[in-house]
């Protein structure tokens, strides 16, 4: 069904994801929108940064945009995935940051609500899908507590193979399951999703025969949902993973548009980009108008501030640019968070994140006829109710000069939210070049590392352990 699908132009056609960012401008919000001359005035440079995005696709360096054209990557998930499912009744995920947020996206997004808690027919026959990515004893145990493990099979996720939270994860899963059912049962129920040569969890690979998924080196883990480390998780969910793909391909062409104005990617950094340094909006909401998108209101989180939070810029200077990124969703945040948006500091903006169509319509009886605050609603749906809140949201900021942009997803399905993640993605690198930061690395993370892996007494990291323990003690007087 969903080759033909997504082989059908006009059904194709129907779910392109667009960009509405009339209440961002000028003519609408005033002194606090962008003008027309702005958005012009960075087209010379957009020139520049499509000219460097393409030369880092065709070279690897942005390994990132080949992902959705590498149909290999499916056949390799199948092959690991058949003889587990032959078995499994719950798949757990053993990552932290880009090894889980993304994989709990697609889980979020695209599976029924309620797909951990069915049975293995209302599934069919597909498992349960959990993400441990917290080393908190307590939930984590607890979420351990629940599962028959010989029925459970463990994807252990690390690109570099030595993120100290999994290890530790691993570690305990994997004598767990060793002193219950032996050594040999239990390497056949974990897989590992690394780097394809180098790194402890590849070293174990070899080692002890464990099955296992290559992150691909050109890949770093933030922008790697779409490979075996998102693609794995979501395929064992029963996830179409090559609908999803096809998604990401079908905005890649439309990313490859030559006049920048009618690029969304290119659109949507220069938004951002512009309301961070001309009008002080560092403050970046993305609010889906749908619960199951709220967890790529996580996702792109990070893949925003890890990816544009910088110390220095290119040149090596210090710049110290970045905007933060925050989750909210309609219509749960109208009722928490609205209030700071519409009177607070004008330093926000709001994207919106809207479905044209959802899979269920929910019709409203026409009870209690003599009740004003009731009777309004008889005869309507909850589908048309959500829909007028969130324009009445939008328009309302515009009204106060808060400017808001919308991304318009027709339906979600594997199609449109691949086209959203290649979409978030490229906008996050073509920012970056308007920034004029490296979005690949993550240099401000390092120092806890490494302060952690003195604490805990790795070999080479003894001088970390030294400056922590030099450091100023706590005063007494600010303790209270």
């Amino acid at each position: 069904m969903s080759k033909k699908r997504f082989g059908d132009a006009n059904w194709v056609a129907s779910q392109a994801v667009t960009l509405d960012f009339n209440f961002a401008m000028s003519e609408f919000v005033g002194e606090h929108g962008l003008t027309e001359k702005e958005m012009e005035e960075l087209l010379p440079r957009l020139a520049a940064i499509d000219q460097d995005l393409n030369e880092g696709r065709q070279s690897g360096r942005l390994g990132f945009m080949t992902l959705p054209f590498e149909e290999h990557m499916v056949n390799d998930i199948r092959r690991v995935a058949k003889p587990i499912l032959e078995w499994c009744w719950d798949f757990v995920v053993l990552g932290i940051g880009g090894s889980a947020l993304g994989a709990r996206a697609l889980h979020q997004a695209l599976c029924h609500p309620q797909h951990n808690f069915f049975t293995m027919a209302r599934r069919q026959h597909r498992p349960a899908l959990w993400l441990l990515d917290n080393i908190d004893p307590d939930y984590f145990y607890g979420m351990l507590d629940g599962l028959d493990l010989r029925r459970t099979a463990f994807n252990v996720i690390s690109k570099s193979g030595g993120t100290a939270e999994t290890l530790a994860q691993f570690l305990f899963i994997y004598q767990l399951l060793s002193g219950r059912m032996g050594q040999e049962r239990a390497a056949e129920r974990i897989v590992i999703t690394t780097d394809p040569e180098k790194g402890p969890l590849r070293r174990l690979v070899s080692q002890e025969g464990f099955p296992s998924l290559n992150v691909p080196t050109n890949v770093g883990g933030r922008f790697s949902v779409l490979s075996p480390v998102g693609l794995l998780p979501a395929f064992m969910a029963g996830i179409d993973v090559e609908e999803l793909l096809a998604g990401a391909r079908f905005m890649a062409v439309r990313l490859r548009e030559e006049d920048h104005r009618r690029n969304p990617a290119y659109r949507l950094a220069s938004l951002f980009y512009l309301f961070a340094t001309r009008r002080r909006r560092n403050i970046l909401v993305i609010m889906p108008y749908a619960s199951l998108l709220g967890g790529m209101g996580d996702w792109f989180s990070q893949l925003w501030a890890e990816s544009l939070g910088k110390k220095f810029d290119l040149e090596g200077r210090v710049v110290n640019v970045g905007t933060t990124p925050v989750k909210a969703v309609g219509v749960t945040d109208q009722h928490s968070q609205l209030q700071l948006y519409m009177e607070g500091p004008h330093d926000k903006l709001i994207t919106f994140l809207e479905v044209g169509k959802f899979q269920h319509r929910v019709d409203l009886p026409a009870l209690y006829p003599h009740l004003e605050e009731l009777s309004y609603l008889g005869g309507r749906t909850m589908n048309e109710l959500l829909q007028v809140e969130r324009q009445a949201t939008a328009f309302n900021l515009m009204k106060a000069g808060r400017p808001s942009l919308t991304l318009r997803l027709p339906e979600i399905n594997p199609f449109t939210v691949g086209q959203l993640i290649y979409l978030l993605e490229v906008t996050t690198v073509a920012a970056a070049g308007l920034f004029g930061v490296n979005p690949l690395d993550q240099p401000g993370v390092e120092g806890g590392k490494q302060t952690t892996y003195g604490l805990m007494g790795r070999p080479g990291f003894e001088r970390h352990r030294q400056e922590l323990d030099q450091a100023p003690k706590p005063l007494e007087k600010y303790l209270v």
